[in-house]
C-alpha cells in the first residue's frame, strides 16, 4: 500500500479512511477565491457499505489500498448476487447486489468485467467503457423529424433507459457509455 496525493484521487480508487478501506464514489475539486483549495470526496466503506463525505486539503497524502482484480464474464443473477465466471479457470464469483448497485443496467451476459477483491471478498465491478444493447421499446417518431438532433426515450434489453436519436427503431442495436449512461452510436 502506497501513499497518493489528493490530486491523484478519482472515482473507483480504493483508499484507507479512519483505518478502514473505502472506495471513492464521487469527488469534487473546490478552489475558493480565498483560502486553500480542497477536495470534497464521497467514499463508501468496504465493510459497512456506508457512504461518507469528507473534505481533504489539496496536496494531502492518503493511503491507497491495493485490490486484486480478476476478469470474468457475467453469467446470471441468483436472487441475491450477480454471478461471474472466470473463462480460463471456470471459477465462479458472486458479487452482492449492493456492490454492483445502479451499474446492474450495464451487465450483459457473456461480456467481460473486472471484479475487484479486497481480502478475497468482491468489493467492486469495473464496467467496460461502452456496451452494445438492443432497443426493446422506443417512442414513435414523426416522419421528417430525423433531420434534427432531437432525441427520444428508449428502453434497452438490460433495462437501461436512454435518450436516442429519433431515427433509432425497436430491434436496433446501439452503443451506450457506461460512464455517462448516454447514447454513443448505432450498430449495424
Amino acid at each position: 500500500m502506497g501513499m497518493i496525493s489528493t490530486a491523484q484521487l478519482k472515482r473507483g480508487i480504493y483508499i484507507i479512511f479512519h483505518d478502514e478501506p473505502h472506495m471513492v464514489v464521487d469527488m469534487t475539486f473546490v478552489s475558493p477565491g480565498k483560502g486553500s483549495a480542497f477536495y470534497k470526496v464521497k467514499q463508501k466503506s468496504l465493510y459497512s457499505g456506508r457512504v461518507v463525505e469528507y473534505t481533504y486539503k489539496s496536496g494531502e497524502k492518503i493511503e491507497e489500498v491495493l485490490v486484486e482484480t480478476h476478469e470474468a464474464e457475467y453469467s446470471y443473477f441468483d436472487g441475491e448476487g450477480y454471478v461471474f465466471i472466470e473463462p480460463r479457470t471456470f471459477e465462479q464469483y458472486t458479487v452482492a447486489a449492493d456492490v454492483v448497485g445502479d451499474d446492474k443496467i450495464y451487465l450483459k451476459e457473456g461480456l467481460l468485467y473486472r471484479i475487484k477483491f479486497y481480502e478475497e471478498k468482491p468489493v467492486g465491478v469495473t464496467m467496460p467503457k461502452s456496451i452494445v444493447c438492443k432497443v426493446v421499446d422506443a417512442e414513435n417518431s414523426v416522419k421528417g423529424d430525423t433531420a434534427t438532433s432531437a432525441m427520444k426515450n428508449a428502453i434497452l434489453d438490460t433495462g437501461a433507459k436512454v435518450l436516442v436519436p429519433l431515427f433509432i427503431k425497436v430491434g436496433e442495436e446501439v452503443s451506450i457509455s457506461t460512464e455517462t449512461g448516454t447514447y454513443l452510436s448505432r450498430k449495424n
